[in-house]
Order: structure tokens, then C-alpha cells, then sequence
């Protein structure tokens, strides 16, 4: 399978060298749809990825493109990253999606043939039998009429304010008195898309389908002409002002306006009239290109409203999440399974209850005098959320970052926040200028006559949902120098001093973005002295432009790079002279790929003592860079080590089922295996990591000593 990323031409010393960051994210999005077209994965799993897919692709209208399309209605004519004309980039990007779109269509089309296989189906009007009609129609008059609330559009009843992402029905209808009428009926967002018929088999009903046969219950003896649905997107980004007194007050009030935000898409059945469709251009007042016109489906990502009824074999084997058998073997106590030493668990194989744990545990050992904690994605419902407000309301110093940037996700946050005030929580929302992107927890514990620092550094966020889609590495430690450089960190965070002397950690904006430039340099000069040299990383996107340059001088000097890119990829491998070092992945698979590492050879093989490992919340993209607090945490126990060079970087770098390739024209190659290839994600599931293995090992975890480590 091959799907091609164009490079844009760019109009300085990195011509031809750079692929668009827009177009290379299509490119992920495509590459993501094509696992619905698998035909191995089980049907659900299929239907889960074009139901992704079109959630990408919305998020993708609502802030990459509705910006370029601000930047172009304010007068600029090139894209501020490349230098390439921003007109023509927007041709483009806008035609990828569009060519997107249709590809959605044609995978739903492939899908629900196979469905048909199972007695699944989703039913247009005309499919109903009739004592099926009969049921749908009491159904709908209880459970889906009374929430409807139709607008007659007349000079008296305009056409209704429509939020982001709403849909509905337009009906162009003939009145009893033989004039025309025109009417919508919006679709509740707490309604159902698809309702279940029932019988022995998966038969549905999209909502739009009932709406329009029973029209007849809200406009009676009116005749149907044309009718279609349709759906918007609206700029969804919020402007930051740094000067707000109340961030919170602020944030509420930018929710409010992002519901009524430009309209960046409109999607229409092509059923209706071309009058219509008129009509609404220019009551939304929107241009030709915003337009898209479908004889195909509306709205891709409600399709995973249909998953919760399908049976097991349908979907994916559950995952049976391990716990860390070290923590086990102390009892579950999760401070003196640290104490014996430095732990890395990878989620979702391995359970994110060792996180929540760490920090249950935590608020209610009353020998815990204070927790500073990150919080970017969770909900007050959470169980770390919970433990926070009990630490604070059994008089426990607890501070919480809260970054209420975290997009999509700000009101989740806002009532986080005030949830962990109302405890007693000090609850700050880290800096106006910087995303609080980092990952951490620091634990202060009364142990005999001092206090002992416990921490948790995690490449995801504190997401008990997330947890078990993303893979993600938790390391925990109370190594004193790290524990230190967290407390440092925590402080900067609320006192908006930096630190100078950081002992082991690389934080963003201060040291990351050298140091990386610095780490590559040694392994240039490795390379020149004859040394081994090499890197290895994984990350979820490549954009920046600094690090990009010089992966190509390290290239040019010799030394191997293989990069593990989940999404965007903006460096260019395999030019002649240039970057025929370089080897670029894409790993897309069933759970979606999240940990930072980075690992450098600083002069030896890979799997030495003298390597290089950190794990890290930041991608190597600028804002990770220049506009984030980021966490860089080196891993130093021999144990941990050894976890990540023989267990996580053997099996990513052999997985041929998940793997796609990038080349050096943008296209992204794809191995044929159809299921009988290797998958770093089965690997996974299938074999405990070895810092966690404890008792299973052989040794006894209460026993176990180290030399080289912490």
C-alpha cells in the first residue's frame, strides 16, 4: 500500500529538503483510514478507524485550516513556517481533504458490504419493512420528537444559529396551500445518531432517516420536494490573552465564543436543490471552497456510536492489562517497591492503576506531607483528580498544574480546577506565555528524621481513558538529583523563576532544544573519530526546522538514524549526499502511539552502558521547543535501561504489521503481510517489560539489589 505526502518547495537554503507539515499530516490521516481497509482486522476495529479518521480530519478543519484561512483573508501570501505560497498550499490541503472525505465514503461502502455478511446494516427509508416502520415510528414519537425543535425559515423565523460541529436536516417541502417552504430541524447532540431496530441481527437507523419519514408529526400534509443533511465546522482555536486578570473567567468566555466561531466547512447532501444550497452560502456567508457537496454520508465520526452494540467478535480481543509484579511483590506499597528501585511501566500492556496507586497511596499515607502534581487531559471525576482533592482535604500540601491551554480540553480543566480549589487545593495555571506541557508528580514523604521525594515522569497524561488507547512509558523514581530537578521544575511553574541548575533534566524552553542540538553534534564527532554513532527516536511529530538540519549533517557525517515518526514528518530520508542515513517509520496500529525516547550512542553500540536514554513529554516540533514546559528525564537504572534497549527498541524496529516507511518522494510504503507480520503492539501485550517483572523474574523484590542505577 503506498499513500504520498507532496513536498512543498520552500524559498530558501531548505529547498527540496522539507515536506509540508499540512500535507504530511494528511498523509497520517490516510495512513490511519487504510487500517480500514485491512481486511484481518475484525469489522468493528474497521469501522473504528474511519470513525477516527474523521474526527482527525475535523480537528484538522477547526484549527489548521481555519488558520491558514484567516491568515489568508488578513493578506498573507506565504505559509510563515516554509516560506511557500499560502494560497496554494490551501489548494491543495483543501483538495487532500476533500480527496479524504471520499475516501471515508468508499471504506464505510467497503464496510458495510461486510457487514451485510453478519446481518448488520444501516437502513435507508425505503429498506423498512413496514412492521419495522411501525415500531421506528412509535420510537421515535417517544424518545427522539420532543427534542426536536424545527425552524420555518420566513422572513420572521431566520435561519437558526447552527454550533460547532451541528447537523441536521434542511427539507424543502410544499405547504398544503401549494407554497413553498423551507425548513431545518437541528439533530440534539444528546440524542442518538442510529437507533437500533430490533431483531436478531445489528439493523439501524440513522436519526436524519427518521426525521424525514415522519415529517408528517410536525408538518402535517406538507409535501416533500427535496431534503438532505448537512453539518459545519467552525474555527475552533482560541486566542490567548496574556494579560487576562482571571485565566479562568477568560476561558469561559473563549468557549463560548469558539461555539460561535467562522465557519470553516459546510458539508451538504447533494440531494437538494441548487437554490438551497445557495441559500445557505450566503446566510452562512461562506465562499465556494468551504462547500462540500456528498451523495455519500454526513458526519464519518458519529459512525463509533454503533461500536457499544457490537458483539465481542466483532472488535478486538480485550486487553487484560498487567500490573507491575514489583509492586506486588511489596504489597502493592508503591514507595517501597521505588525504593528498591527505579521503575518504567508501559501502558496500556501494563496497567495505569500503577499511576493512580502511586498517588492513591500518596493521599492517604499520613506520612505524606505535600504533592505537586501536572494535570493537562483528565476530568475532576478522575481517580487521580480524587486523590488530589482527598490529600487536600486531609491537610496535605498539594499544588496542582493545571494548563486550561490543553485544547478541546479546557473546560474539562476549568472545572478541575475549581473542584481542587474548593478542597483546599493550591491550584495554579502554569504560565501565560508557555503551555505546561510536562508530565510529573512529586511526592514528599516523612521517613524517620528527613523527607524522602518520590516521582512519577510520564511521556502521557493523566488520563485514565487515554491510558488504554496510547502507549506511554510512567517512570518512577526517588532518585535525589532527578527529585530535585522536579521540585525545581514545580517551582518554576508557580514562582515564573528558571531554573539554572538543573542536575539531570532537560526541560523546555530553557536546555532541551540545545542539548538535543548538542547531543546530536557528539554523535556527529563519534562518527568523524571513527566511533560507533547513532540515534534513535521516537516521537509523535518532526517539524522543527534547527533539529531537521541537523539530522542532515548528521547523516552527511555518517552516523545512523532511525526515526520512529508517528505523524507529521517534515525531514526529507534517503537523498543522495544528503540524508541516505536517515530511516523514517510510521507506526499506526490498534492503540495509537504516544512515548517519547531518545536515545544517542555517545560513542558505543546501541544496547552499551554509554548510551544516552531519556524519555520525554515533547515531540520535536517548535512549540515543544520554544512555547512549552517539557520534560526530558534520563533513565540511568540498569534495569530500565535494559528495558528499552532490549525490549521496546528491538520490537519497534522489527514490527512489519504496524510499519509504514517513508521515502524520500513522501510516499509511505506499507509491508503486505495481512496479519502475519510482526507487531510490536502483540509483542507487548503479550510479554511483561522487564523493570516490572519483580518475583516473575526469578528474584525476590524485596531482595533485589543493583549496583549501577540510581
Amino acid at each position: 500500500m503506498n499513500l504520498k505526502t507532496t513536498a512543498l518547495i520552500s524559498g530558501d537554503e531548505n529547498t527540496d529538503k522539507l515536506f509540508d507539515r499540512e500535507l504530511s499530516w494528511l498523509s497520517f490521516n490516510e495512513r490511519v483510514l487504510m487500517q480500514a481497509a485491512l481486511p484481518h482486522l475484525p469489522l468493528g476495529e474497521r469501522l473504528r478507524f474511519i470513525a477516527i479518521s474523521a474526527d482527525n480530519l475535523d480537528e484538522f478543519y477547526m484549527v489548521r485550516i481555519a488558520g491558514m484561512m484567516q491568515l489568508h483573508a488578513r493578506g498573507y501570501q506565504v505559509v510563515p513556517e516554509t516560506d511557500g505560497r499560502l494560497d496554494e498550499l490551501l489548494d491543495q490541503v483543501l483538495e487532500r481533504s476533500n480527496q479524504l472525505r471520499d475516501g471515508q465514503q468508499h471504506q464505510l461502502d467497503r464496510f458495510l458490504a461486510d457487514f451485510a455478511e453478519v446481518k448488520g446494516c444501516i437502513r435507508a427509508a425505503k429498506e423498512l419493512s413496514e412492521e419495522q416502520i411501525s415500531w421506528l415510528r412509535k420510537w421515535y414519537k417517544q424518545n427522539l420528537l420532543p427534542l426536536l425543535s424545527p425552524t420555518t425559515i420566513d422572513p420572521s423565523h431566520p435561519f437558526p444559529f447552527i454550533q460547532n460541529k451541528g447537523k441536521g436536516v434542511l427539507m424543502e417541502m410544499v405547504s398544503p396551500d401549494k407554497k413553498p417552504v423551507r425548513a431545518v430541524i437541528l439533530i440534539p447532540d444528546n440524542c442518538p445518531r442510529f437507533i437500533r431496530l430490533p431483531g436478531d441481527g445489528l439493523d439501524f437507523v440513522a436519526a436524519e432517516t427518521a426525521i424525514i419519514l415522519f415529517s408528517d408529526m410536525i408538518y402535517p400534509h406538507f409535501r416533500i420536494k427535496k431534503s438532505g443533511v448537512f453539518r459545519i465546522l467552525r474555527d475552533s482555536e482560541i486566542e490567548i490573552d496574556d494579560e487576562a486578570e482571571d485565566l479562568i473567567s477568560h476561558f469561559e468566555r473563549a468557549l463560548r465564543q469558539r461555539r460561535r466561531g467562522n465557519v470553516v466547512s459546510l458539508t451538504l447532501s447533494e440531494g437538494l436543490s441548487k437554490d438551497m444550497v445557495k441559500f445557505l452560502q450566503s446566510e452562512m456567508q461562506l465562499s465556494p471552497e468551504k462547500i462540500c457537496l456528498t451523495d455519500g454520508f454526513v458526519g464519518f465520526g458519529d459512525l463509533a456510536q454503533l461500536l457499544e452494540f457490537f458483539p465481542k467478535p466483532l472488535l478486538y480481543p480485550p486487553l487484560k492489562a498487567r500490573f507491575p509484579q514489583r509492586i506486588l511483590d511489596f504489597k502493592g506499597d508503591c514507595f517501597a517497591a521505588i525504593q528498591n528501585k527505579d521503575l518504567i511501566v508501559h501502558h496500556p500492556y501494563e496497567s495505569f492503576d500503577a499511576v493512580v496507586r502511586f498517588l492513591q497511596q500518596a493521599a492517604d499515607d499520613p506520612d505524606v506531607l505535600a504533592i505537586r502534581q501536572t494535570l493537562y487531559r483528565t476530568t475532576s471525576q478522575s481517580p487521580i483528580a480524587q486523590a488530589l482533592i482527598r490529600a487536600a482535604e486531609q491537610g496535605k500540601s498539594v499544588t496542582a498544574l493545571i494548563e486550561l491551554k490543553a485544547r478541546f480540553d479546557e473546560e474539562n480543566n476549568i472545572q478541575l480546577a475549581r473542584s481542587l480549589e474548593r478542597a483546599g487545593a493550591h491550584v495554579a495555571y502554569g504560565l501565560g506565555d508557555l503551555k505546561v506541557h510536562s508530565k510529573l508528580s512529586l511526592v514528599m514523604r516523612r521517613e524517620g528524621d528527613k523527607i524522602v521525594s518520590y516521582a512519577h515522569c510520564g511521556t502521557g497524561n493523566y488520563h485514565p481513558i487515554t491510558s488504554k488507547v496510547y502507549t506511554d512509558f510512567s517512570f518512577f523514581t526517588c532518585d535525589k538529583a532527578i527529585c530535585e530537578d522536579i521540585w525545581r521544575v514545580f517551582n518554576y511553574l508557580t514562582s515564573y523563576v528558571m531554573p539554572d541548575d538543573l542536575k539531570k533534566m532537560k526541560i523546555s524552553p530553557d536546555s532541551a532544544h540545545q542539548w538535543l542540538l548538542d547531543s546530536i553534534d557528539r554523535e556527529i564527532e563519534a562518527a568523524k573519530a571513527g566511533k560507533p554513532a547513532f540515534i534513535w527516536a521516537k516521537t509523535n511529530a518532526l517539524v522543527e526546522r534547527k533539529l531537521i538540519n541537523k539530522f542532515y549533517q548528521a547523516s552527511q557525517a555518517g552516523v545512523n538514524i532511525t526515526l520512529v515518526v508517528r505523524g507529521i514528518c517534515c525531514l526529507r530520508p534517503g537523498i543522495a549526499g544528503l540524508s541516505d542515513n536517515i530511516t523514517v517509520k510510521s507506526l499506526i496500529g490498534r492503540f495509537l502511539e504516544h512515548g517519547r525516547i531518545y536515545v544517542f550512542g555517545n560513542g558505543d553500540v546501541l544496547g552499551s552502558a554509554a548510551n544516552q536514554i531519556y524519555i520525554a513529554s515533547a515531540d520535536m516540533m517548535p512549540r515543544n521547543m520554544y512555547r512549552r514546559v517539557e520534560s526530558f528525564i534520563p533513565l540511568e537504572n540498569q534495569t530500565v535501561r535494559k528495558q528499552i534497549l532490549e525490549q521496546v527498541v528491538p520490537a519497534i524496529d522489527e514490527d512489519t504489521e504496524n510499519c509504514w516507511q517513508l521515502q524520500s518522494d513522501g510516499c509511505y510504503v506499507k509491508a503486505e503481510t495481512d496479519g502475519d507480520g510482526f507487531s510490536s503492539h502483540d509483542y507487548f501485550m503479550q510479554n511483561p517489560s522487564l523493570s516490572g517483572q519483580g518475583s516473575l523474574s526469578g528474584e525476590r523484590g524485596e531482595q533485589a539489589k543493583e549496583t549501577g542505577g540510581r
